[in-house]
């Protein structure tokens, strides 16, 4: 497998994320640094914001990224913050920032302006994140209405399809001509992953004190955010839930268009974008018949079903009429 841009950006990358570090393998060579690179900055400041500690002092850290990430500065320092982390993993990347900022200063210069505008977008998500919900010892906070929840998904995910179509534009791996709907359908596809991510960790989203159903739209149905802790409460719950599941499938439809889209010779950027899109199917198939809100029965996908999804896709890239066939077959699971 190659090596993404070096030995030790490629170390953090396998240790932050197992599943898509296998999808940056099938990326076009020209766009594989800044897509890995990219998650790797992203990574970090969600590691800040998630960080158990007092809202001041996670603002702090995540404007001193920022800046450094601006600057290109290595004058930067997370020790502390690494210090509280569960996950060793994460611990490391905090401990590491620097050499995923001088990394990040050596991309391309058009790339790292399309990478720097979409990480910004991002920072500003986690930053409003702080200031809204708090800290982990904060009390139940929601979001108000189904508008901050959508713009909550275009920041934190939205925009991270939108830096997969602008760089794939500016490496001529995507036409230009169909620019404007490809970013539509690119933002679609981020908001559709992040969706399916909140809709499926409600139970630990509201153990740290953060709800991303709106108040708004559980008062329509006589429902309140502590509801959601109540045992029983899954059936009252469940047509609201059904409501954003069925949006998350639309998204997934938008990107199965984005997909399609991509010139059959980029076999793996199209690989690349199969993979979650089937991995979302299913998991909203799964949602659909679960209990999410029984905190002890996570819904996920096995290890085992990924890895059958990750044969197909790729045999999907190189058998003339497959994909379309395992499309259709794959959507059936999300209804």
């Amino acid at each position: 497998m190659s090596v993404i841009v070096d030995e030790d950006i490629d170390r953090l990358l396998k240790a932050t994320s197992r599943s898509f570090y296998l999808s940056l393998q099938a990326l076009p060579d020209r766009i594989r640094d800044p897509v890995g690179l990219l998650y790797l900055l992203a990574r970090v400041a969600d590691t800040i914001a998630d960080t158990g500690e007092n809202p001041s002092l996670l603002l702090t850290s995540l404007n001193e990224y920022q800046e450094a990430c601006v600057q290109g500065s290595d004058d930067i320092d997370l020790t502390k913050l690494a210090s509280l982390q569960s996950d060793p993993d994460e611990s490391d990347l905090l401990i590491d920032v620097t050499k995923v900022i001088g990394a990040f200063q050596g991309i391309e210069s058009n790339d790292r302006d399309i990478m720097l505008g979409c990480l910004l977008t991002i920072i500003s998500g986690q930053r409003l994140d702080i200031e809204r919900f708090g800290t982990k010892e904060s009390a139940i906070v929601s979001l108000r209405n189904d508008a901050e929840l959508d713009d909550y998904t275009y920041r934190v995910a939205g925009s991270v399809g939108e830096f997969w179509t602008k760089i794939s534009i500016n490496h001529h791996i995507l036409n230009s001509a169909d620019s404007e709907i490809l970013l539509n359908l690119g933002i679609q596809f981020g908001k559709a992953l992040q969706l399916i991510n909140i809709l499926r960790d409600i139970p630990s989203d509201l153990s740290i004190g953060r709800c991303y159903i709106p108040s708004e739209r559980l008062a329509e149905f006589d429902m309140v955010v502590t509801d959601l802790l109540e045992e029983g409460s899954m059936e009252k719950f469940r047509p609201l839930y059904t409501e954003y599941l069925d949006l998350a499938c639309r998204y997934l439809d938008s990107a199965r268009t984005y997909t399609s889209m991509i010139p059959k010779k980029h076999r793996g950027l199209r690989i690349s974008c199969m993979l979650p899109i089937i991995i979302g199917w299913r998991t909203i198939g799964l949602m659909r018949r679960g209990d999410v809100l029984d905190k002890g029965k996570p819904i996920k996908i096995s290890r085992r079903t990924i890895g059958w999804i990750l044969v197909k896709t790729r045999l999907a890239s190189i058998i003339g009429g497959y994909e379309s066939m395992l499309m259709r077959s794959e959507r059936t699971f999300a209804r």
